[in-house]
């Protein structure tokens, strides 16, 4: 088994994988966020959130992907999302109307994405 299949990457090596995590978070709606297990398991990856963090933290530049509006479980931002400017997801996720607890977590009772119509099969990976 490649290493790529081994990571979770999907059908289609890990480029594909992360192509399929962009389409994904990019049907995430203002003011609601998703973890990187949930992306992983929507996408038939369950075991694979750790390469969606990979994915999220290579995003490329101008793609429109709204990286910010995924987050660690139970609702903690990932000190490594933007290296340069630690406060910018929160930040956004403010402007977005996401409330935040007193001890800095996301409430994921009222923010956590809850997609209503099922994934599209060409996103999700085939076993």
């Amino acid at each position: 088994m490649s290493r790529e299949r081994s990571q979770g990457s999907g059908r289609f090596g890990r480029a594909g994988f992360f192509a399929s995590v962009y389409a994904l978070v990019k049907r995430i709606p203002r003011g609601r966020v998703a973890t990187y297990g949930q992306i992983a398991r929507l996408l038939g990856a369950p075991r694979s959130a750790r390469v969606v963090g990979w994915a999220m933290h290579g995003t490329p530049q101008g793609a429109g992907v709204p990286w910010h509006r995924v987050v660690q479980q139970g609702g903690s931002l990932s000190p490594h999302a933007c290296v340069a400017d630690p406060g910018r997801q929160r930040h956004l996720l403010e402007r977005e109307g996401v409330i935040f607890r007193p001890d800095g977590r996301i409430d994921m009772g009222s923010h956590q994405w809850a997609p209503m119509a099922q994934v599209p099969a060409a996103l999700r990976r085939r076993p």
